[in-house]
């Protein structure tokens, strides 16, 4: 039995009513979404006698309506392959407006000012870009594969009532259960299963976070440099936005203070801030906590990277810290899987439960139940853990051999900083030079980088370049480097 193809989702009518014959109307109505182009060229039809079933007429009727069409050229049969619409037909002709209509200057549609502000978001248009060194590139390993599709085949096969109905906006029980027990051993998060909210990633977190807690107008601390996307985020929503400063010991807590003590929730990046790469030191988390609860406010940690740390132990979560119950913690599996999945977690206070699982509940309704299925299963069963140690230790030679490859190469026009955690590393021009120029010119040389000085907002911008390192082999990582190292050296003085 062939499968239904979309000519048999067409609406097929008839009118017994009307005065027209039915062999008639059935030829009408095909040439007509021929013609038309609702039905392809190429696209199979149904048989005489499905035809004749679906409309409940004589075949007779729909055998006369295809010899006319077949005749006419409109139709085509194949031997025991069924009956196709012509591929050689030509275009429709283009309709063209009245003249009269032409002279009418119709009003633009309007949008709200945040429609206006979403307009003019920057996107990074290299984002989907596989060359070297684009970042949140990542590597899954022939045996993560093979345990992935394993249990994939396993959820599809085992279709159960979870799966054909409505879930838990808050995601699955088992998923919750095995994000706690993880966040637990290796973050020190302090969360149980039903404080736990899967999300698309991080981006839909921290949107999940500032429909629920801010108001428009709130003041809010950003790192600065930061994370652009969260800034759009917070400028699009109308924040009054305090960009911070941030230096080797992370976001500079006293300045905040100073720019704007009563704000309403701080965003930061404290295991690997974005793009530095430096981590919050102690005593800051302990200064940045003591005032979220003296100013009750609110801190969005985003751990975006914690998995991959390669010497020493990484520092406690800040919600692991926080006995006042003051911080949102947002992780993501796209980093430490593949981008591609769209899962990520949020922590929030028992408290705040209830307004952030409705509001997950109205934007789009629940994850996708198979997903998550697939992800508490690779997760219980072991295989994230083993995962995650194996990739660790690609990425750690993948970072070594980018360094090696640039500091021998360019290494008299470059100050390297060697990260000891996350997916990209910094490389501060020494010489004189625009980062963005450069970025420009590597990419058309067929190598992605990334311009940091434009992340700045009121803090004094350096010039430097984002290099990703990670899911990148050492074939592709050293003729990159030797293509960057020639544009910067024809760019920088």
């Amino acid at each position: 039995m062939r499968s239904p193809g979309w000519a048999d989702l067409f609406a097929w009518q008839v009118d017994r009513a009307s005065g027209t014959p039915l062999f008639r109307q059935v030829y009408l109505q095909i040439r007509g979404a021929i013609v038309s182009r609702t039905l392809a060229p190429g696209l199979r039809l149904p048989s005489t006698r499905e035809l004749a079933s679906k409309l409940r007429v004589a075949r007779a009727s729909v055998i006369s309506a295809y010899e006319q069409l077949l005749a006419e050229g409109y139709i085509a049969g194949r031997a025991r392959s069924g009956t196709f619409i012509a591929a050689d037909l030509p275009a429709p002709p283009q309709r063209h407006a009245p003249a009269r209509a032409a002279r009418v200057i119709a009003k633009p549609p309007s949008v709200s000012s945040r429609g206006e502000a979403l307009a003019r978001v920057r996107r990074f248009t290299a984002e989907s870009d596989a060359r070297p060194f684009n970042m949140g590139r990542t590597r899954v390993d022939a045996r993560s594969v093979e345990a992935w599709r394993k249990l994939t085949h396993q959820a599809v096969r085992t279709l159960g009532p979870i799966h054909l109905g409505y879930s838990d906006p808050q995601g699955l029980p088992e998923l919750r259960q095995a994000i706690g027990e993880y966040l637990r051993a290796a973050r020190a998060v302090r969360c149980e299963p039903e404080q736990i909210i899967v999300t698309g990633g991080t981006q839909a977190a921290i949107d999940l976070a500032v429909r629920v807690l801010l108001e428009r107008d709130d003041e809010v601390w950003v790192e600065d440099p930061g994370y652009p996307v969260t800034y759009d985020a917070l400028a699009t929503a109308g924040m009054k936005i305090r960009p911070i400063p941030v230096d080797a010991h992370g976001l500079q807590v006293a300045a905040g203070r100073q720019s704007a003590p009563r704000a309403r929730a701080a965003f930061v990046t404290s295991s690997h801030q974005f793009p530095l790469g430096v981590a919050l030191t102690m005593p800051r988390r302990l200064e940045l906590l003591a005032w979220a609860r003296e100013a009750g406010a609110w801190i969005i940690e985003d751990d975006y990277a914690s998995e991959f740390r390669y010497s020493g132990r990484p520092l406690a979560s800040l919600q692991g810290l926080d006995d006042a119950e003051r911080t949102i913690y947002v992780g993501t599996l796209n980093k430490a899987l593949f981008p591609g999945l769209r899962m990520g977690y949020l922590v929030v206070p028992r408290s705040l439960l209830g307004a952030f699982v409705n509001a997950r509940y109205l934007i789009d309704r629940q994850p996708s139940s198979l997903s998550q299925t697939v992800v508490a299963e690779f997760m219980r069963q072991g295989y994230f853990a083993a995962h995650v140690r194996r990739t660790r230790l690609q990425y750690r030679d993948q970072r070594d051999a980018l360094v090696t490859e640039l500091t021998r190469r360019a290494g008299d026009r470059l100050t390297i900083d060697v990260p000891d955690q996350g997916m990209h590393l910094l490389a501060y021009l020494r010489l004189r030079g625009s980062d963005v120029e450069i970025e420009g010119a590597a990419a058309r040389r067929g190598v992605i980088v990334r311009a940091i000085s434009p992340m700045y907002r009121k803090a004094r911008p350096r010039s430097g370049l984002m290099l990703g390192f990670s899911g990148f082999t050492a074939e592709a990582i050293v003729p990159a480097a030797a293509r960057l190292a020639t544009v910067i050296s024809e760019r920088t003085e």
